[in-house]
């Protein structure tokens, strides 16, 4: 007798072969929405970084151009960890601005305040601020390091301390840690340059 082979599929081998190709085809969309998500974070941090190193060297052209305040007052006026305040022509006009860099929580801010009157001001009330950078992950890191003119032949007396910070400083660090994603330590990427003061260097 001959026997009838069937080879078609039946009611169930259907649906369980439908419900390993849905899974397979959710696998690969969750896949693909993860490689997008990851290439979006990349992308967003790559200009995030870009922006903030562009105004890096915007800062690092007014700190080496620095100069006394048309009020008179000395190149740096304020040297903290955190906050950097000196006289600068940012605008190039025919005034000196009292420029101010300073970082809130991950937050890199400028400052900016236009001499006015006679005898000149710089009233407080009138700075203008912008945002630099939102990405700043120093944590309790400096961003300004300051350091005489005896660097970096002398590493015992450098950086120096607050205290003599204003008078004896000739070379700025600045020292940023940057990173879109707060999660990933490891992918920081840190901005490190060094800015002589044309104003009060040694060795003009």
């Amino acid at each position: 007798m001959r026997k009838n082979i069937n080879f078609g599929f039946t009611l169930i081998e259907l649906l369980v072969s439908m419900a390993i190709i849905s899974i397979l085809g959710l696998g690969l969309i969750s896949l693909q929405y993860i490689l997008g998500q990851n290439q979006v974070l990349v992308w967003n941090n790559y200009i995030s970084i870009d922006d903030t190193n562009e105004a890096i060297s915007q800062m690092v052209r007014e700190i080496r151009t620095s100069r006394y305040g048309d009020n008179g007052a000395f190149p740096i006026i304020g040297a903290f960890d955190t906050e950097l305040i000196f006289y600068s022509n940012v605008d190039d006009d025919a005034g000196t601005e009292r420029v101010r860099y300073f970082l809130t929580d991950t937050t890199l801010y400028k400052g900016v305040i236009d001499p006015e009157g006679y005898p000149v001001t710089y009233p407080s009330a009138n700075e203008k601020l912008f945002s630099l950078s939102q990405i700043v992950r120093n944590g309790v890191t400096p961003v300004f390091y300051y350091y005489n003119g005896d660097w970096p032949d002398d590493t015992v007396n450098n950086p120096l301390p607050a205290p003599i910070r204003l008078s004896e400083s000739k070379t700025i660090k600045i020292y940023l840690r940057l990173n879109a994603n707060a999660d990933e330590p490891s992918s920081d990427y840190v901005l490190e340059p060094y800015v002589q003061i044309r104003m009060v260097k040694d060795n003009l």
